[in-house]
């Protein structure tokens, strides 16, 4: 991660108010700033998901969605999406769906790093093989959505807060999509 990377912070009405370098936005008091999540699934219709990083600054080692990040200010966010795809998992997207728009969350972790997001999320598909980046994922694993949805309801400490806010309003939208 380049320490000139820039975020978008946002007013609490999530209307931009400037930028700051990723690389000191993310402390024990975060500004509301700009990100993105996404749900990739393969042909057979299995969930991807990662272990994050062990020397990522929040959430170190902790199972989560396919991939996340940061839209550099003026970057159309579906661009942001493909870029971190390649970037994070060495994959590129296909059918890229803005699936929860008004997604937003605050969490803390156990050593006191705060996640304060205004997070579009998006699902996506691909047939690529996953070259994850070591900076990025320790770990990857193609899972069948039930499954998942089924550890995340039992062992909600197992994996990203954000996650498991998102995992119950994406199964929700797609059934309401049937």
């Amino acid at each position: 991660m380049s320490s000139r990377e820039q975020v978008v912070l946002l007013s609490e009405e999530g209307t931009p108010i400037g930028t700051a370098d990723k690389a000191t936005v993310h402390t024990t008091d975060t500004a509301l700033h700009l990100a993105f999540s996404c749900h990739v699934f393969d042909e057979q219709g299995r969930i991807l998901v990662t272990r994050r990083s062990l020397a990522k600054v929040a959430w170190p080692g902790v199972w989560t969605n396919s991939f996340c990040g940061h839209p550099a200010p003026g970057e159309e966010m579906t661009d942001a999406v493909a870029r971190r795809a390649e970037r994070e998992l060495g994959i590129t997207l296909d059918d890229v769906t803005l699936a929860l728009p008004d997604f937003r969350y605050r969490a803390t972790d156990a050593s006191g790093i705060v996640e304060y997001e205004i997070c579009p999320v998006f699902t996506a598909t691909t047939s690529d093989v996953v070259a994850g980046s070591p900076d990025e994922v320790a770990e990857w694993n193609w899972v069948d959505p039930d499954a998942l949805g089924a550890a995340v309801a039992s062992t909600p400490w197992a994996f990203s807060p954000w996650l498991t806010l998102q995992l119950p309003l994406l199964r929700e939208t797609t059934a309401t999509a049937r």
